[in-house]
C-alpha cells in the first residue's frame, strides 16, 4: 500500500474545506504523508457532465442547507461567499508556487485560502486577492506576482489537473490511498476504517499456511 494519501480538491469546493479541517487529525495515527493536490474541477465537469452544485437545481438547495448544517454540527465557521463558485485559477497556482519554492508553507497557505473564502466569506476571486493572502506567507509576492501569469504556472496547473483525471479523480474532495479511491468529504470515517483493517491484516502473525 502506498505510504502517502493524495487529497484532490477545488478551492471552491465547501466540501474540501471541511476536509481540510479535518483530514490530517483523521489520519495522522497512520503515520502517512498526506499530498494536498489542488486541481480544476470544472475540467472534470466536462468530462462526467457534472455541474456546480450551486447551479444545479434541488441539489444547489440541498447543498446549501447541508453545508451550513455540517458547520453547526463540528462547530467551524462557514459563510458561504456571494460569489461562489468561484475560478480558482490563481489560487491554485499560488499553492503551486509555494509547493515548489516554499514547500513548508503550502498546506498553510492552503488552509489559510479556505479559512478566508469559506471561514470569513471573504473572495479568492482575483489575483490582487490572492496575492494580499500571500502576504501573510511570504515575502517573494513580486516574484509571485510575476509568476501567476507565466506560462509555466498554467502548465503546471493543466497538468496536476490532468493527472487528476488519469487517476479517475473526478469530484472535490477526493482521496486516493494507494490505488484505492474515494469521493466526499462524509468518506473519511471510511478511509480511517479501511486503513485501520490493512493496518490489522499487515500486523497478523503467518502461519504456515498462509505463508
Amino acid at each position: 500500500m502506498s505510504a502517502t494519501i493524495e487529497f484532490w480538491f477545488d478551492f471552491s469546493s465547501p466540501y474540501a474545506y471541511f476536509a481540510s479541517l479535518e483530514i490530517e487529525l483523521r489520519l495522522a495515527r497512520f503515520r502517512k504523508a498526506v499530498l494536498w493536490r489542488p486541481y480544476l474541477l470544472g475540467v472534470a465537469y466536462q468530462t462526467t457532465g457534472m455541474q456546480p452544485l450551486t447551479l444545479t437545481p434541488m441539489r444547489g438547495d440541498y447543498a446549501r442547507h447541508d453545508w451550513q448544517r455540517i458547520a453547526e454540527l463540528t462547530g467551524v465557521p462557514f459563510r458561504l461567499c456571494d460569489d461562489h463558485p468561484f475560478p480558482s485559477q490563481p489560487l491554485a497556482r499560488a499553492y503551486y508556487w509555494f509547493a515548489e519554492g516554499e514547500p513548508d508553507l503550502a498546506v498553510a497557505f492552503a488552509k489559510a485560502a479556505f479559512h478566508h473564502y469559506f471561514g470569513e466569506g471573504r473572495s479568492l476571486r482575483s489575483k490582487e486577492a490572492v496575492l494580499a493572502l500571500a502576504e501573510g506567507y511570504t515575502d517573494n509576492t513580486d516574484s509571485l506576482r510575476c509568476w501567476l501569469d507565466t506560462d509555466e504556472a498554467r502548465q503546471v496547473l493543466r497538468k496536476r489537473t490532468a493527472e487528476a483525471l488519469d487517476k479517475g479523480v473526478f469530484g472535490s474532495p477526493f482521496f486516493l490511498v494507494g490505488r484505492e479511491p474515494f469521493w466526499g468529504w462524509d468518506r473519511l470515517p471510511m478511509i480511517e476504517g479501511w486503513l485501520e483493517r490493512r493496518a490489522s491484516e499487515a500486523a497478523r502473525p503467518s502461519t504456515p499456511g498462509n505463508v
